[in-house]
């Protein structure tokens, strides 16, 4: 594949209604083992919880399944929530998956919970100590166990200690960005669901970088939507699914995700339709042609360093279609960037 911006994919394990989740997790290998074939650099999974339609709770579980079943691509979080547990239980699955399958493991780290404060409580751990963010400590606590001990240190990641796992910071506010920079950290922005601030993040996070042990330079990675198929037409009747999933997470009921429907934002009240709009504005849709497109644009407008491509598709043979035509794109958009550059 010519040299252009990564792509990557990001995979919630969709559990799709009527499906399982142990399909859904057999799917998620498979979709990994055609991105290894496709070119894309990295396959990481999500952390949610108590939700119908999402199979990736134990994100390092499934991890090693993906690593199991790869052998190039990298495999990682993004993110685990890291309010949810101890660092030292991170540090540990990690650096157990680092050992397994060095050189391939990612951590990406988000501030969010990942779930509704009743299940919170269910995962055993407070989002605050009186009041007080911990994240940052927390991140820096982490980070320390995979760093070589030192004499006297009592408490050391096993495994873990010495692998330099590569930290990522997840966010979708300028939280994220200071916090990124000010630990020269590459940062991955959540703007396939939550791109309202994108821009302003990226201009903190750019300006205030500090380089680190891990990162001389800022690094970007943004999310990004895309439903491809060889028709504009069945694309937007793919997306749709999408569509549900949202509506029906806004209004308080998660499902599993549901099949496809025609016109289905004619369904919606205008204030949901909005909702949508808003949510996915950076998504591609379409046939080939306009996924190019919109990617180009895209890539054009940020800057970006790389993509984290998410499909949520029903129909797993579409899914597969779709990352397909999107690292296609990837390849036209390079070789066109090769010949301008001659």
């Amino acid at each position: 594949m010519p040299d252009r911006t990564p792509f990557s994919v990001l995979d919630l394990a969709p559990i799709v209604e009527g499906g399982t989740a142990g399909q859904s997790i057999r799917n998620s290998l498979d979709l990994a083992q055609h991105a290894e074939r496709w070119g894309y650099n990295r396959f990481w999974l999500a952390e949610h919880h108590n939700i119908p339609g999402v199979a990736s709770a134990a994100t390092s579980v499934i991890i090693g399944h993906v690593a199991n079943g790869t052998s190039t691509i990298r495999v990682g979080a993004g993110g685990v929530m890291l309010p949810n547990h101890a660092p030292l239980v991170i540090a540990e699955q990690f650096g157990t998956l680092a050992a397994l399958y060095p050189g391939r493991i990612d951590l990406g780290l988000g501030r969010a919970p990942g779930s509704d404060q009743v299940t919170a409580h269910a995962l055993r751990r407070t989002l605050t100590t009186n009041g007080v963010d911990t994240f940052p400590d927390d991140v820096q606590e982490l980070m320390a166990y995979f760093d070589e001990p030192v004499p006297g240190q009592r408490v050391r990641a096993i495994p873990g200690a010495g692998e330099k796992v590569p930290v990522w910071i997840l966010g979708s506010s300028l939280y994220g960005a200071q916090l990124a920079a000010a630990l020269g950290l590459p940062y991955a922005f959540a703007s396939h669901f939550a791109p309202a601030m994108m821009m302003q993040a990226i201009q903190v996070y750019r300006d205030r970088f500090r380089p680190s042990e891990q990162l001389d330079r800022p690094y970007l990675m943004l999310g990004f939507n895309v439903f491809a198929a060889d028709t504009d037409e069945e694309a937007r009747f793919l997306m749709s699914s999408m569509q549900q999933a949202f509506a029906n997470l806004r209004r308080g009921r998660p499902t599993p995700l549901q099949p496809p429907v025609d016109n289905y934002e004619e369904q919606l009240a205008p204030f949901e339709r909005a909702m949508l709009s808003e949510v996915l504005s950076c998504t591609a849709v379409g046939s080939p042609e306009t996924v190019r497109a919109s990617l180009s644009s895209f890539i054009a407008r940020t800057g970006a360093d790389e993509l984290m491509i998410t499909s949520q598709i029903y129909d797993h043979a579409k899914r597969l279609r779709s990352y397909e035509i999107t690292a296609q794109a990837g390849e036209s958009l390079a070789a066109a960037e090769s010949i301008a550059a001659d």
